[in-house]
C-alpha cells in the first residue's frame, strides 16, 4: 500500500511560485508512474503532470508546459511539482497520485493511490 501526502498549497499572487510536495511512504516513488492532478470549483479533474523515472518519461499538460516542472528526491522518496509564473486560472485542489503501471496516463482512472489533495489560489 502506498501513501501520498500532499504539502505546499496556499494563497499566491499572479506571477508568483510555489512548490508542493508528495511524500510518499509505502514503496519508492521512483517505481512507480507519479502524476499531479488539479481540481477547480465546478470543474472537473484535469492532468497537470506525469512522470515516471524509470523509463525516463515525462509529460505536462499543454497549460502548465514551460512554468512547471516535477521532480523528486529519493532520500526523501518525496515528489515535486514547482509551479512558476502562476496564473488564476491555476488555482484549485491540487492532488498527487501515483500509478503501478509503468504505461504513462493522463487518466485519472488509471492511477491507484491519491494524496489528500492542497489548495492553491492564485489571486490576480
Amino acid at each position: 500500500q502506498v501513501q501520498l501526502v500532499e504539502s505546499g498549497g496556499g494563497l499566491m499572487q499572479a506571477g508568483g511560485s510555489v512548490r508542493l510536495s508528495c511524500a510518499a511512504s509505502g514503496r519508492p516513488f521512483s517505481t512507480l508512474t507519479m502524476g499531479w492532478f488539479r481540481q477547480a470549483p465546478g470543474k472537473e479533474r484535469e492532468f497537470v503532470v506525469h512522470k515516471n523515472w524509470s523509463v525516463g518519461s515525462t509529460n505536462y499538460a499543454d497549460s502548465v508546459k514551460g512554468r512547471f516542472t516535477i521532480s523528486g528526491d529519493n532520500a526523501k522518496n518525496t515528489v515535486y511539482l514547482q509551479m512558476n509564473t502562476l496564473r488564476p486560472e491555476d488555482t484549485g485542489v491540487y492532488y498527487c497520485a501515483a500509478s503501478r503501471s509503468p504505461i504513462p496516463s493522463r487518466e485519472s482512472r488509471n492511477y491507484d493511490y491519491w494524496g489528500q489533495g492542497t489548495q492553491v489560489t492564485v489571486s490576480s
